[in-house]
């Protein structure tokens, strides 16, 4: 069986509890659900917000350097600190939260493989007390534009081809049934996809268990697709959370040299003037 192009970045549930005192370790807990981790989170873990602290509302963009360098200071992360994020719903915003530190230029930061549900499954402990963190002092770097696609790169792919365009909703999204999942405000003026975009839904990615089928079934399931791993790579949703997830799997777990996670996605392009959409 093929291993992980790039292991080291997924720990486990058990590394996680064995590394819970280790004082270079970080925990971040980000949820879909903005109040599982006031009913319990991992020990130690601090509670990122991807609301009111992972983006600028007012901007529709993700936080800025200066506030990203605060909000990483004010949890005790240094940039030497190993950072470990896990969230619900199989690490949606936990992979979000881990490509901002990737956009951010964060050298050690990984991903529990199974997230919140996992532990919660294996009869972990869980705690509803904050931990008592010192803050630091964090300097990101500047914006990693390599991870990163905006819209003008998406019309450049139209026009070139010979790029993947991974559209990573649900089927009935993708089709334009329905614009945005059920009870989420986040949505467009249109439904439908990309021209040209393959349907791989994020979903599929993972074990019952939240965490991440092997490489061997991950390149059946991509490759089976036609998604190229020779080719640039853009993968999108509608908000960006479940695309970076995919993101995640595509450059990490299965090696893909060139993939950018387009977060701007159907909000985004569903309301664009002129911008092509197929059903």
């Amino acid at each position: 069986m093929a291993e992980y192009a790039k292991a080291d970045v997924l720990v486990s549930t058990q590394w996680v509890a064995e590394h819970a005192n280790d004082p270079k370790m970080r925990l971040v807990e980000v949820d879909v659900d903005t109040s599982a981790y006031d009913q319990g989170h991992v020990p130690g873990a601090v509670g990122w917000n991807w609301q009111t602290q992972l983006q600028d509302a007012l901007r529709r963009d993700l936080v800025d350097k200066r506030a990203f360098e605060k909000l990483c200071g004010e949890a005790g992360i240094g940039n030497d600190t190993t950072v470990v994020v896990y969230g619900d719903n199989n690490n949606w915003f936990a992979a979000w939260a881990f490509w901002q530190f990737q956009y951010y230029g964060h050298k050690d930061a990984r991903l529990m493989n199974g997230g919140r549900k996992k532990w919660i499954e294996e009869k972990r402990p869980l705690t509803t007390e904050k931990p008592q963190v010192k803050a630091t002092s964090y300097t990101a770097k500047e914006p990693d534009a390599s991870v990163r696609a905006r819209r003008g790169e998406v019309f450049d792919a139209l026009e070139k081809r010979g790029q993947n365009l991974v559209d990573v909703r649900s089927p009935d999204e993708f089709t334009g049934k329905i614009i945005a999942p059920p009870g989420l405000p986040e949505t467009a003026q249109r439904g439908g996809h990309i021209p040209g975009a393959k349907n791989i839904p994020w979903s599929k990615a993972v074990n019952e268990d939240g965490t991440f089928k092997s490489a061997d079934e991950l390149k059946k399931l991509y490759q089976g697709a036609g998604v190229d791993p020779k080719q640039p790579t853009i993968a999108y949703c509608r908000i960006g959370e479940r695309s970076s997830h995919t993101w995640f799997v595509l450059k990490y777990l299965l090696g893909y040299e060139k993939v950018k996670n387009y977060d701007g996605s159907w909000t985004e392009w569903g309301n664009l003037i002129e911008a092509p959409v197929e059903r």
